[in-house]
């Protein structure tokens, strides 16, 4: 059997079920994305409940500036992620504009170059021939598109989608320390910066194993990062709230 016809007969039973790698790394990256925003909320709110708690042990002070925070943080991803989603989203049509352009323009130059990167991705030539003119004669605009520049114009990225995402996330990860310090105990401080350190822990774990990187160095960065950001806003709200006082 020749080698074109192994990689006919192999090629359609290879992998059965297994999702596109496309699509996993778009989904990979909605997740990282989401554990970031959520992992933003954390750390911005509690900074801002525990600074505040420094300085007064009024309830209503301090649930108002957890609020203020929440949604000012929510809506200041989500328009972030809106504006960075959408610029990205021009230049991928603009990209796809142009291979839509070379395709009708110059076909055959456009079919060597498809049939070039195969080659250079140790495809023996005729197999990468054939490859490419099986792919142009599919579709040529999406064959072309995601060889040449890993893009799928079926599939673009989507800016309300990542605004969304940003929104539901950090606004999940505020409410962790907002709540937490609203409890009617007089330790809410502590138990808001235990319920952090607990939430950043596990998006440092989340992140660590959709990266495939070592957990232990993810969790401690993460958490630690926290804590010191609860300990200099606390110090700082609790000086001000000192010389305020005074």
């Amino acid at each position: 059997m020749s080698e074109v016809e192994e990689l006919e007969t192999d090629t359609p039973h290879a992998h059965e079920g297994e999702q596109h790698e496309g699509t996993v790394d778009q989904k990979l990256n909605w997740l990282r994305a989401g554990v970031l925003g959520a992992n933003d909320g954390i750390v911005s709110t509690a900074g801002v409940v525990i600074g505040v708690a420094g300085a007064t042990d009024s309830p209503l002070q301090i649930v108002t500036a957890g609020v203020a925070a929440l949604v000012a943080g929510a809506f200041s991803m989500a328009g972030g992620e809106y504006v960075s989603v959408s610029t990205q989203r021009d230049t991928e049509r603009a990209l796809v504009a142009k291979e839509r352009w070379e395709l009708e323009t110059m076909p055959e130059a456009e079919l060597k170059e498809l049939t070039d990167i195969y080659i250079g991705k140790g495809v023996s030539p005729q197999v990468a021939a054939l490859v490419a003119r099986d792919l142009t004669g599919h579709d040529a605009l999406r064959a072309h598109s995601e060889a040449e520049l890993g893009i799928d114009p079926d599939e673009l990225t989507s800016p309300w989608a990542a605004a969304f995402s940003s929104l539901v996330s950090f606004t999940v990860g505020a409410l962790i320390p907002l709540l937490a310090i609203l409890l009617p105990v007089s330790w809410a401080i502590w138990a808001c910066a235990g319920s952090v350190a607990v939430g950043l822990a596990a998006a440092g774990w989340i992140s660590a194993r959709l990266g495939g990187a070592p957990v232990l160095p993810a969790v401690v960065r993460n958490a630690g990062m926290g804590v010191l950001t609860m300990l200099v806003t606390y110090g700082i709200g609790a000086l001000f709230g000192t010389a305020v006082g005074a």
